[in-house]
C-alpha cells in the first residue's frame, strides 16, 4: 500500500478539526436550544461524509491542492459565513467566496480533462491543454452560476444578485481572478513535470 502524501495528512488534519468543530457546534448549540444553529454543521457534516462517498464511488481520489481547496471553501462559506455570521464581519465575503469558487473549479476541470482522456490510447495527456480546457472551464461556469442566481430571482423571487449588474459582475470577474491564478499555478506545476494527474498522481 503506498504511502500516503503529506499534504493529504495535512489535509486529514483539516477536515477531521472542521468535523470536530462542527460536532462542537451541534452539542453547543443544542445545549443553548438553539435549532436553526445546529442545521449547519450538520449539512457540514454530511457535506463531508458526501464528498469521501463519491470520491469511494467514483475511484477519483482528489489530489491535495484539489482537495484542500475545496475544504477550505467549506470552511470559509459553510463555518464563517453561515454558522458565524461573519458576512458582516469581513468585508466582502461574498466576493471572496466566488474567487475560491473560481480556483476549485480550474481545480474540477483539470479532474475532467484527466477522466475524459485516460483511456483513449498510450500517448500522454497534454498539460498545456488540460491548464487551458480547465481554465475556460472555470471561467464558463462563473457565467453558467449567475444566470442559474438570476433565473431565480426571475422566477422564484429570490435577491441572489441584489438587482445589479455591478454585483452579477463583480462576481464573474472574482471568479475568473480565482481560475486564473489557479492555471498560473497549475503552469508552474506543468514546467517542474508535477501537475497533479498528468504528470503526478498526488
Amino acid at each position: 500500500m503506498a504511502q500516503k502524501p503529506a499534504s493529504q495528512k495535512w489535509n486529514d488534519v483539516f477536515e477531521g478539526a472542521m468535523a470536530l468543530l462542527a460536532v462542537g457546534c451541534v452539542v453547543y448549540f443544542g445545549i443553548k436550544g438553539n435549532g436553526p444553529k445546529i442545521f449547519e454543521p450538520v449539512l457540514i457534516l454530511i457535506v463531508l461524509a458526501s464528498i469521501r462517498l463519491i470520491v469511494r464511488w467514483t475511484r477519483t481520489p482528489l489530489f491535495a491542492s484539489l482537495r484542500f481547496i475545496v475544504l477550505l471553501f467549506i470552511f470559509i462559506t459553510m463555518f464563517l459565513a453561515n454558522e458565524f455570521g461573519f458576512y458582516g464581519i469581513i468585508p466582502h465575503l461574498d466576493k471572496i467566496e466566488h474567487f475560491f469558487s473560481g480556483v476549485i473549479l480550474t481545480f474540477i476541470g483539470l479532474l475532467i480533462y484527466r477522466k475524459a482522456t485516460q483511456h483513449e490510447g498510450e500517448g500522454a495527456p497534454s498539460a498545456r491543454i488540460a491548464i487551458w480546457l480547465s481554465l475556460f472551464f472555470a471561467v464558463a461556469m462563473a457565467g453558467v452560476w449567475e444566470i442559474f442566481e438570476y433565473s431565480m430571482d426571475v422566477f422564484f423571487g429570490t435577491n441572489n444578485q441584489n438587482g445589479s449588474l455591478q454585483d452579477t459582475m463583480t462576481d464573474i470577474i472574482c471568479g475568473t481572478i480565482g481560475a486564473v491564478l489557479a492555471a498560473l499555478y497549475l503552469l508552474t506545476r506543468a514546467r517542474k513535470k508535477r501537475l497533479p494527474l498528468i504528470h503526478t498522481e498526488s
